[in-house]
């Protein structure tokens, strides 16, 4: 990684787990066992846009996050967006769009949230409709404040330049 992945990496990692312990109460929705907090999934969606290492760094600072705040049931369900940062910035690296990456996250990511829960002793449809649906809802919501943000510094721009 160049020092500028890691500075930024460590900025998104930063915002990661500041979403969580400062607004996880304020800007959440709570149907045990899915919770949602608005704009959490904002910084590994723009860490796609930077490099597999840095969204997966992202992600597992947005599992410790969670972690500190909500608990192991949920931290689990967050340390999904490692996995889902990962192949949406290798998707976006091989010259998949942003736009599209994030859509072909989704399912990774509403299943993978899914069946975490499970071992946990929730039943197949709680965890299915419940978890599923809304990951999938929540995803598609902050996908769309990902894309607003990342236009509106050119964040999109720098990148297909970077890979030219």
């Amino acid at each position: 990684m160049h020092t500028k992945e890691v500075v930024y990496g460590a900025l998104l990692t930063a915002l990661a787990l500041l979403i969580p312990l400062a607004f996880g109460g304020f800007l959440s929705v709570m149907i045990p066992p899915f919770s949602a907090t608005l704009a959490s999934h904002l910084p590994v969606m723009v860490a796609m846009l930077i490099s597999p290492y840095v969204a997966v760094m992202v992600g597992l600072g947005s599992a410790l996050g969670f972690l500190i705040k909500l608990g192991p049931v949920i931290a689990a369900r967050a340390a999904v967006h490692a996995v889902f940062g990962g192949v949406g910035a290798l998707a976006i690296r091989k010259g998949l769009p942003f736009g599209p990456a994030l859509l072909l996250t989704l399912p990774i990511h509403a299943i993978g949230e899914a069946l975490i829960v499970l071992p946990f002793g929730f039943s197949l449809g709680k965890a299915g409709l419940v978890v599923g649906v809304g990951t999938a809802l929540h995803h598609l919501i902050d996908a769309m404040i990902s894309l607003a943000v990342v236009a509106s510094i050119g964040l999109v721009q720098r990148a297909a330049e970077r890979r030219s």
